[in-house]
């Protein structure tokens, strides 16, 4: 089932073998960007701007870049919050991030979420650690904190390679869970 950048919001969740309709995405400080492109694109879908676990996660994506590079992938990371307030927090990242404060792609994608998404104890954790060790807000970024995470893996013809939805907050794709992924798919 194709899913079009013209499509209403869906909350149907999408399935590994599905090929989207390419699209474009504005990012923050990379330009528009096709999707699918010419290798994998890790698309992931973040929680709010500020979000510590999400900024803690991120951060290990970037140090990593030249590996994630390397076997051939292209992260994209996509926030609930407007531009404006992504700026202090995802501006300076290695790859391009994405403003979705209407929540539009998160629709499209069937992202979802729960009002319990950060109290599970690993995402209590890594929230800690996110204030401490990565520019985060827990207060900063539209959309509330109900937001769960969710991954994409998809090929340049279209299809998708890989899926995660995350049952909770700090529920993502570890670096070496995508490289394995990307191996494996």
């Amino acid at each position: 089932m194709p899913i079009a950048a013209t499509a209403a919001a869906s909350a149907s969740r999408l399935t590994v073998g599905e090929v989207l309709t390419p699209f474009t995405l504005d990012t923050l400080a990379h330009g528009p960007i096709a999707v699918p492109s010419r290798g994998l694109v890790h698309l992931q879908f973040r929680r709010f701007a500020g979000c510590p676990i999400c900024n803690l996660h991120l951060r290990s994506v970037a140090r990593a870049i030249d590996d994630i590079r390397a076997a051939g992938i292209e992260p994209i990371a996509l926030f609930h919050s407007s531009a404006e307030v992504m700026r202090p927090f995802q501006g300076d990242l290695p790859f391009p991030v994405v403003a979705d404060p209407d929540r539009v792609w998160y629709g499209r994608f069937g992202v979802e979420r729960a009002a319990s998404a950060a109290w599970h104890p690993r995402a209590i954790w890594s929230g800690l650690k996110g204030l401490v060790v990565a520019p985060s807000s827990p207060f900063r970024g539209e959309g509330g904190h109900a937001g769960l995470p969710a991954e994409f893996l998809i090929d340049a013809a279209g299809r998708i390679r890989a899926v995660h939805y995350g049952a909770h907050a700090d529920d993502q794709w570890s670096v070496a869970t995508l490289l394995a992924v990307a191996r494996d798919a």
